[in-house]
């Protein structure tokens, strides 16, 4: 690799990193004057205009008639499930918490493999799973509230899930049609579901503070496209595994953002929930040697979409 070639690669996984760790904050913002349902649809709304002007660049084809149920699917369990989960879960959780606790999701994606595919996932698996939630349950005491255990955290724990399905499930649907063209496919059947939530977005785009809609703008542009094409082209340069060694970045990137833009200053203990639950995603995860086990978050993020926030 050119020196040319590494540093664009470094600079094209920075931004990936940090466009993904500032749409936390974003949400944050964006629901100072949106519902989490408009917040949801008008992000994805720009999202996919977005997408259907840079469709015709990347000669995206149809897909199958036969696929057609299964993108719908993936689409709404990533993007409609996860989204709208993560939105009224963020009503409650901080922007940095409710990153670490999406970080559990590769630990969901390994189990779901297991279970589906019959992926090992191995001794050092389960006692990552065991760290990493023992992690989010220290995090959660650390926001002074563990009573929302049962709403906000919850419901992101939900996403998280749901966006473990489509993780695990997607691997067929990127190899046959490539990264853009499932990215968009799953985008626009996610926004399709949205649409239930179109009654009344026009007031509330009227009644929004400019600079709240400009979050929403950015949340619909950068962090729910751009972050992926820049991923996707480190993995066509430098293979997913390197691609995305360093994505587990994402949460701590997120509380320095959140820190800075939102004034949310964490706890402690919620600090050490974080490294642990981070700690037990990896060892989970993290593939190493002949033993390790494939992440199939990784597989997603680095060929497709990556941490959907």
């Amino acid at each position: 690799m050119s020196n040319h070639t590494r540093i664009r690669v470094f600079a094209a996984h920075g931004i990936s990193i940090f466009l993904w760790a500032s749409a936390f904050a974003g949400i944050r913002v964006g629901l100072e004057a949106y519902s989490p349902e408009h917040l949801s649809v008008l992000r994805f709304l720009v999202g996919s205009l977005f997408l259907a002007i840079l469709a015709p660049f990347f000669r995206v084809r149809l897909p199958a008639l036969r696929d057609v149920p299964f993108l719908l699917l993936l689409g709404a369990l990533g993007f409609t499930v996860y989204h709208t989960a993560l939105n009224y879960g963020e009503q409650t959780i901080s922007a940095g918490v409710a990153s670490l606790f999406v970080a559990t999701t590769p630990i969901f994606a390994a189990l779901l493999a297991l279970l589906f595919f019959r992926e090992r996932f191995g001794i050092k698996g389960w006692i990552g799973a065991l760290i990493g939630f023992t992690g989010v349950a220290l995090s959660s005491i650390g926001t002074g509230k563990p009573i929302q255990l049962s709403s906000g955290i919850f419901l992101i724990l939900l996403a998280s899930f749901s966006e473990s399905i489509y993780f695990a499930f997607q691997k067929k649907y990127v190899e046959k049609y490539g990264s853009f063209a499932f990215t968009a496919y799953t985008i626009w059947a996610g926004t399709l579901f949205m649409l239930v939530f179109l009654p009344g977005l026009d007031t509330a785009v009227m009644q929004a503070p400019l600079d709240v809609t400009l979050s929403v703008l950015y949340l619909g542009i950068f962090p729910s496209v751009v972050a992926y094409l820049t991923l996707a082209y480190v993995t066509s340069v430098v293979g997913t595994s390197e691609a995305t060694s360093s994505l587990y970045l994402t949460p701590a990137l997120a509380f320095l953002i959140a820190w800075v833009w939102l004034k949310e200053v964490p706890s402690l203990l919620t600090i050490i929930g974080g490294v642990v639950t981070l700690g037990g995603v990896l060892l989970s995860t993290v593939k190493t040697g002949k033993t390790g086990t494939t992440i199939p978050q990784t597989e997603k993020r680095g060929t497709a979409h990556v941490k959907n926030v």
